[in-house]
């Protein structure tokens, strides 16, 4: 989604905020009747919220605070299991993180992609957007980025992880996000080799005749954690982090879609009007 649409978005809830009360999974606001100061984010990520509104209201913080500090939170306690280290392996068995962060006032980006041995990578993210002119930086090349600007280096695999890759393994790595490959990607863990492409009519297919198999999804597996926050001057800033995909292969980066689903997020969540939210206000 273009800069101009995501500006667009925002200003848009901005205003709508004045007239509508928000909802999401986890939400703390200002007094009765002022919509303002607001910690939004998915799912009943609770300590999340409540981190990221505490920071908000402490002298001298400003809404990226609160949204890295948020996000950070669920990267640490590895919320669902979608969030931070020791979740989601990839086919070799890594787990590596991606995140991204915006700020609503400047609408600067920053964004990390495949990250591997960094643990909190929104706050690598937040370094992409205000210490360099990228707003992305993907695999060992960000980890060394991340390096350089002071974050520790360590394993982001656990006893966990390792046990949902080898189960994964026994079962003939099924799911997987192969296709047109062969062996059988539906039978087979592989080496992969690609399939032979035939012409039939005016459509090129592949001998293998594989189909996109069912990859399973649950609530526990396909999810993330989403966080927008706004002060009382109606400052805006919207972050995400994931471990990604279960048994994806590796080098896949998420970021793209979700910089669109970020935007339709920030939109949707706000307006009552045009989707329902089920809301879990936060006692603070």
């Amino acid at each position: 989604m273009m800069r101009s649409d995501l500006l667009s978005c925002i200003f848009g809830v901005i205003l709508l905020l004045q007239y509508f009360p928000p909802c999401s999974s986890a939400m703390a606001s200002g007094k009765k009747g002022q919509p303002l100061p607001l910690i939004i984010n998915t799912w009943p990520f609770i300590n999340a919220t409540r981190v990221a509104w505490n920071t908000l209201n402490s002298p001298g913080k400003t809404v990226i605070d609160a949204v890295e500090k948020g996000c950070q939170q669920c990267e640490m306690e590895q919320c669902d299991g979608t969030v931070g280290y020791g979740g989601s392996p990839d086919e070799n068995a890594e787990t590596t993180l991606d995140a991204m962060i915006m700020c609503g006032t400047t609408m600067n980006v920053g964004s990390v992609g495949c990250l591997r041995r960094i643990k909190n990578a929104i706050s690598v993210a937040r370094f992409v957007m205000e210490r360099t002119k990228h707003t992305l930086l993907v695999g060992e090349l960000a980890t060394d980025f991340a390096i350089f600007m002071g974050f520790k280096e360590e394993s982001l695999s656990t006893p966990k992880s390792k046990d949902i890759w080898k189960k994964w393994q026994e079962n003939q790595c099924q799911p997987n996000f192969r296709q047109d490959v062969l062996p059988d990607p539906s039978q087979s863990c592989g080496p992969y080799s690609p399939a032979a492409f035939i012409k039939s009519g005016t459509k090129t297919i592949a001998q293998s005749d594989n189909e996109r198999h069912p990859l399973g999804i649950q609530e526990q597996n396909h999810d993330t954690i989403g966080m927008i926050a706004i002060d009382e001057q109606g400052h805006i800033a919207a972050g995400t982090s994931t471990n990604g995909a279960s048994h994806k292969i590796p080098g896949y980066l998420p970021l793209i879609r979700r910089a669109k689903w970020l935007a339709v997020w920030i939109c949707s969540t706000l307006l009552p009007l045009t989707v329902y939210c089920s809301c879990t206000p936060l006692d603070v």
